[in-house]
């Protein structure tokens, strides 16, 4: 990956200091020699050199007209596992069987049109259930900064991939903040739009999951969105997050700032940090309160009820053992229990959009704990998937999968252990440009991490956490 981001890769491509070939080949080769933390489950070989020297071709015929149209011409860029691809294979994080996909998701497919060479798959949970990346398929995927401790997930390999170098950028799946949740726990930018305003096909029948991006900065997180961003056919809610012209120009004049009950001191100091420097940037940040505390029930659910539709009894041998358990949960659910959980969210979105007439910016920790074991789902009160609390400890990323507001985790800096923690702005539905304004601005303030430490070779298993560490 270069380290400029996606502005200074096409800068020396246009300037013939590198081919895009060479791009890719580099990459390439990190995936297989330097992929200690697990990030993909499956890397692109001659289907990615085919598609580099291709753009190299086109660059060579059209020089800088080579990017009219294709505005990521030979960026580098992996696909969570959990979309489908023609030419990779598609396990979805599990071991059902699922056959080569006919087609590719239509933001893969965009991804492609707009120039962008996709270098593998990245791991995830089975289905995307979980917000960490344990499942069958691969091992966990461990943190680039703490190999002990978790990546975060469901997206975890696609931050893992970004945070470590493996790729320019990535393409992930938000249900209920699995992209901003890895971005967090392994110091990148994490992108959930509006939702709708990616096409997401096939998708669940909850209406909580987003397509997101992940990458080194605000601008490369949004420039990828750009490219796949508007309605599709195959998706018949895209197009409900377009953006709203009314909110593009300007800087929200007040930022509510939202704290939640249990987060960790460590946390808690470092995004402190980020609260200041909006403060700084002229905002006028101010505490406030939202309460959600009967929201977490509701999501359950929602989630519950959605993944027991999708799961027949003949799947079950082969299920996740923490999934089944949420499936198992939905198979107890009435209609009408699955319709009060709706009116609870109906019922947030009301809330929220009052709240976001007052203030047109929220911020707050992204997650408010530091990250966990690398092999749990969660921490140690909520590692027991059959006490339904796999969510219970991120209160700060599903209330907006709820609401379908944009939202972006960015790092805000680390804590005393050297660990990443993200600070995550949301805005209105509809109002992203404003949203990753702020967080450009943001994130230009507070600056960039140091890269994760260099780990040679793949191990076989990472150290152990102690039973303090186990249960921050």
């Amino acid at each position: 990956m270069t380290a400029g981001g996606i502005g200074e890769l096409t800068r020396r491509l246009r300037r013939g200091e590198l081919t895009v070939v060479e791009h890719v080949e580099r990459v390439l080769t990190a995936i297989r020699e330097r992929d200690t933390a697990g990030a993909y489950v499956t890397a692109a070989g001659e289907e990615a050199l085919r598609a580099a020297a291709e753009a190299d071709a086109r660059i060579r015929e059209r020089g800088a007209a080579a990017w009219a149209g294709a505005p990521l011409l030979g960026v580098t860029v992996s696909v969570k596992d959990l979309l489908q691809t023609r030419d990779l294979p598609t396990t979805r994080g599990s071991l059902l069987p699922n056959r080569r996909p006919r087609l590719a998701a239509p933001a893969v497919a965009r991804l492609r049109a707009a120039g962008a060479v996709v270098v593998g798959k990245t791991t995830t949970s089975e289905y995307g259930w979980s917000a960490s990346t344990v499942g069958p398929v691969a091992p966990p995927t461990r943190n680039p900064y703490d190999p002990a401790r978790s990546a975060g997930g469901s997206s975890g390999g696609a931050a893992a991939a970004v945070a470590t170098g493996l790729g320019d950028g990535a393409l992930g799946t938000d249900g209920s903040g699995s992209v901003r949740i890895p971005a967090a726990f392994c110091g990148v930018v994490g992108y959930k739009p509006s939702y709708g305003r990616i096409p997401y096909h096939p998708n669940g029948a909850d209406r909580l999951a987003h397509q997101g991006t992940l990458a080194r900065s605000v601008t490369d997180a949004a420039a990828l969105a750009a490219a796949v961003a508007g309605p599709h056919p195959d998706d018949p809610d895209s197009g409900l997050g377009s953006i709203d012209a009314a909110r593009r120009a300007g800087r929200p004049r007040r930022v509510g700032w939202i704290e939640y009950e249990g987060t960790s001191e460590p946390v808690r100091r470092v995004t402190e940090r980020a609260c200041a420097a909006l403060a700084a940037l002229g905002h006028r940040v101010e505490r406030i309160e939202v309460r959600c505390d009967h929201l977490y029930p509701a999501l359950v659910d929602i989630l519950a009820a959605a993944e027991a539709a999708g799961t027949s009894s003949a799947d079950e041998e082969h299920c996740d053992p923490g999934r089944l358990a949420v499936v198992r949960h939905g198979r107890t659910l009435r209609g009408a229990d699955v319709m009060r959980a709706e009116e609870v969210r109906q019922e947030l979105r009301l809330k929220l959009r009052s709240v976001m007439g007052t203030y047109g910016l929220l911020a707050m920790a992204t997650v408010p704990i530091e990250p966990f074991a690398a092999d749990a789902i969660g921490p140690a009160w909520a590692a027991d998937p059959r006490d339904l609390l796999w969510l219970a400890w991120s209160p700060a990323s599903y209330p907006f999968n709820m609401t379908g507001q944009p939202a972006v985790s960015l790092p805000a800096g680390l804590t005393d252990a050297g660990l990443p923690a993200g600070v995550q702005l949301a805005g209105p539905v509809g109002a992203d440009h404003a949203v990753l304004a702020a967080a450009h601005r943001l994130q230009t303030e507070l600056g960039t991490l140091p890269p994760p430490p260099a780990r040679p070779g793949r191990p076989a298993a990472a150290p152990a956490l102690s039973a303090s560490e186990r249960t921050r």
